[in-house]
C-alpha cells in the first residue's frame, strides 16, 4: 500500500504494519515519518532497535534475515531498519529482500530507508515485496506555490499564525523565498520564531527580522520559472546560483536545453503532429509538460529563433569568446538570455474562450 507523507499519521492511528517503505529525497520530511513510526512502534512495545546499512557490494544480507528471525534477549519485540542510501540493493539484496518479505514476523516491525526512486526501481521485485508486505510512503518534495501554505500550516502547529489577508500573503511569500528548496533549514527558522516570539500573530516585522536568507536553488527550477514567467524569482534563482558557485556551464545547458525543446515542439506542431506527440519526441515530461503546452501554440517561429541565436551567442561567452553587443561577464549574459525568455512569457496569456470575451464584452 503507498502512502503520502500527509497520510502516514492517520494510517498509523489504524494500526502498524509489519513493514514501512520511506522512500524520497526530502531528509525533513523522510525524518520525521521515520520518527512517527518509531515512537508508534515504541507505544505498542518495539522496545528493541537494530539498524543495517546496506552501503556495498559485499553486505552480509543472511545477517539481517537471521536477525529478522532471531529472538530479542532484551525484549519481546524489536524494530529492525534497514538503510539503502543508494537505493539499489542488487541482485543478492534484490532476492534476500523478497525473502525477508515472505518470512516476516510478528515480533519484528521493519523500517525500510531509500532515496527517491525512479519508474524503473519501483517497478522492481524487490520493491514490490516490501510495498506488498506493508506500507510504502512516498515523500515528496514541497515545491515553491506549496510552500507558504507549507509554513502557514508549521506556524500553527507552534500555536502562531500571520496576518490576514495580503498582508499575510506578503509575510508567507517572503518567509517562501528566504528559504526555497532548503526544507531543513526551514524548519530551523521555524523553531527559531518560536522561540523568539510568543503563540498568536506575527506581523511581517517580526519575521523580516528573524529568518535568514537559507534558499537553496536547483538549477532544474530555474528552466520551471523561466518558462513561467517569473521574472522576480529567475533573478532571485540565478543570484543564488551564482553565490552557491554553480557552473555557469550547466545553467546554460539548462536553459539553452528548454528553448531546443521549445523550437523542436514547435516544428514538430507545424508538420501536423499532435501537441503531445510533439512533446514527447522533444522529451518535455514532468512539471514542465503543462508550461510547455501553453508556451507552444502561443510563440512565434521568429520569437524562438531569435533565442536560439541568443544561447549560441551566450555559450561562447561562457568559453570566452566576445560580442560586441552581448556583456563580458558569463553571469551577465545569462542574465540577459534568461531575462530575454521570461519577460516573454510572462506576456503571454493564453487566447481567452470566445464564450467568455463575449460576456466581459456587455
Amino acid at each position: 500500500m503507498q502512502l503520502r507523507a500527509d497520510q502516514l499519521a492517520a494510517a498509523l492511528e489504524r494500526g502498524l504494519r509489519p513493514i514501512y517503505t520511506i522512500h524520497g529525497d526530502e531528509p525533513l520530511l523522510a525524518q520525521e515519518a521515520g520518527d512517527r513510526i518509531r515512537q508508534a512502534a515504541r507505544a505498542a512495545g518495539y522496545s528493541e532497535r537494530k539498524v543495517f546499512s546496506i552501503s556495498g557490494a559485499h553486505f552480509d544480507w543472511s545477517g539481517l534475515l537471521g536477525a529478522s528471525q532471531a529472538m530479542s534477549l532484551f525484549a519481546e519485540r524489536q524494530l529492525i531498519e534497514i538503510r539503502i542510501p543508494g537505493g539499489k540493493p542488487g541482485k543478492e539484496g534484490s532476492e534476500a529482500l523478497q525473502r525477508y518479505c515472505d518470512a516476516l514476523s510478528d515480533e519484528v516491525l521493519t523500517l525500510v530507508h531509500l532515496p527517491q526512486l525512479d519508474r524503473q526501481q519501483q517497478a522492481s521485485a524487490w520493491f514490490a515485496a516490501l510495498d506488498g508486505a506493508g506500507v510504502s510512503v512516498r515523500i515528496d518534495p514541497v515545491e515553491r506555490k506549496a510552500l507558504p501554505q507549507w509554513i502557514a500550516q508549521r506556524l500553527a502547529a507552534q500555536g502562531q499564525r500571520v496576518q490576514g489577508g495580503d498582508a499575510g500573503a506578503q509575510t508567507l511569500a517572503f518567509f517562501a523565498d528566504r528559504v526555497e528548496g532548503n526544507l531543513l533549514a526551514a524548519h530551523q527558522e521555524l523553531q527559531k520564531i518560536a522561540l523568539l516570539y510568543p503563540q498568536g500573530e506575527l506581523s511581517f516585522e517580526q519575521v523580516e527580522a528573524s529568518v535568514l536568507n537559507v534558499a537553496r536553488y536547483d538549477v532544474f527550477k530555474l528552466g520551471e520559472a523561466v518558462l513561467a514567467g517569473q521574472t522576480a524569482r529567475v533573478l532571485r534563482m540565478l543570484d543564488g546560483l551564482r553565490a552557491e558557485g554553480a557552473a555557469p556551464v550547466l545553467v546554460h545547458w539548462t536553459l539553452a536545453e528548454d528553448i531546443r525543446a521549445l523550437r523542436r515542439a514547435k516544428d514538430a506542431v507545424a508538420q501536423g503532429k499532435p501537441l503531445p506527440m510533439a512533446l514527447r519526441e522533444a522529451r518535455v515530461w514532468g512539471p514542465k509538460e503543462r508550461l510547455f503546452e501553453r508556451l507552444v501554440p502561443l510563440l512565434a517561429e521568429h520569437t524562438l529563433a531569435h533565442w536560439v541565436e541568443a544561447a549560441s551567442v551566450c555559450d561562447g561567452l561562457i568559453k570566452g569568446l566576445k560580442h560586441p553587443h552581448w556583456p563580458l561577464d558569463p553571469w551577465d549574459g545569462l542574465k540577459r538570455l534568461a531575462l530575454m525568455v521570461t519577460q516573454h512569457t510572462a506576456a503571454l496569456k493564453p487566447a481567452q474562450p470566445l464564450r467568455l470575451a463575449l460576456q466581459a464584452s456587455f
